[in-house]
């Protein structure tokens, strides 16, 4: 695909998460972080497994820690996770096909604050038992330029931004929704409306296609694009982008590692193909090899082909390596 479009691409292969812990005894090494800084885009698999769940309680030995010190150490602050149905995959949803067919939106997560990152974060000790504490913190900064690049996007599109908070009940969503409100003004061209992440959660099942934009803070995003994936009829079908103010970007598929498949041939691959889509789109400034690699998955799945995970009765199942090569095919 690259050299079809004329990209001369360089693989540099590195070992994070539960296979770097292995290898050198930490999840996210240094010179790792350092090779993923020089480099103009990242694409990322799935780290985990039971086998490391609960290995050390040093949070350098958790798989996670891995992606989390990528994250904060790149500057990736904006998780952008498009939801779009496929006509062909409208009738796999967990919905009818007339509440998902269209749908069409983005969300953008803000990624490197909240409550994964704010400090304190502990478990300890008292007298009447253990207690653990998670700390939720953002500043002005932080929402401003998550908002900012919702904004911009919207513009791109259709033109309207949702920002999900909990506004009624966190002091941090009441100022999440004052920022917000203020940068809206920056964009007159931009509608601008604010739903409570309960009553959004709702309205995402009752009414995707109304949603264009929506921009929320990290836990709720985190929680939200899950549910959002079920439109689009299972996880293994949506990719994702993390981006911060340059074009350095890294990219993965929503899905977790699936230990309990892993090594079987049964996977999605769909998710990380147009994962590397989104690569070429945002890093790399290939609009036009990005949408040739969406049309080949989109043919692949009109052509009736699905991975166990997003079949019905009576359609032609395939393993991960089929699959691949289905999409390869029609990329030919």
């Amino acid at each position: 695909m690259a050299a079809g479009s004329g990209i001369a691409v360089t693989f540099t292969e590195e070992l994070v998460g539960g296979a770097s812990v292995d290898a050198y005894g930490i999840a996210l090494r240094p010179q790792t972080l350092k090779l993923c800084k020089a480099a103009d885009a990242i694409l990322f698999g799935a780290v985990g497994g039971p086998k490391w769940d609960d290995a050390a309680p040093q949070s350098e030995l958790r798989p996670g820690s891995a992606l989390l010190g990528l994250r904060k150490g790149l500057g990736l602050f904006a998780n952008l996770r498009p939801v779009r149905v496929d006509a062909a995959m409208a009738s796999t949803s967990v919905l009818r096909p007339e509440r998902v067919r269209g749908v069409d939106l983005m969300v953008v997560r803000e990624l490197t604050g909240g409550l994964y990152f704010s400090k304190p974060k502990r478990r300890y000790d008292t007298p009447r038992g253990r207690a653990a504490v998670d700390t939720m913190r953002y500043s002005e900064p932080e929402i401003e330029r998550v908002a900012v690049r919702a904004f911009e996007l919207a513009q791109r599109r259709r033109r309207q931004v949702c920002s999900v908070d909990k506004a009624n009940v966190l002091e941090t969503s009441r100022l999440w929704r004052t920022v917000v409100s203020g940068i809206a003004v920056r964009y007159p061209d931009v509608a601008c409306t604010h739903l409570l992440v309960d009553a959004f959660a709702m309205e995402l099942l009752r009414r995707p296609q109304a949603f264009d934009v929506i921009v929320t803070e990290n836990l709720f995003g985190d929680i939200l694009t899950d549910e959002a994936s079920m439109l689009a009829g299972a996880l293994g079908m949506l990719p994702s982008a993390s981006l911060g103010e340059g074009r350095l970007g890294l990219y993965e598929p929503v899905h977790g590692s699936a230990p309990d498949i892993a090594g079987k041939d049964v996977a999605n691959p769909i998710g990380a193909i147009l994962s590397a889509a989104m690569l070429l789109r945002w890093s790399l400034n290939r609009d036009d090899a990005a949408q040739t690699i969406e049309r080949a998955v989109s043919e692949t799945l009109g052509a009736g082909l699905r991975t166990a995970d997003i079949a019905s009765d009576g359609q032609t199942v395939v393993g991960t390596r089929a699959m691949t090569e289905a999409v390869l095919k029609a990329l030919a």
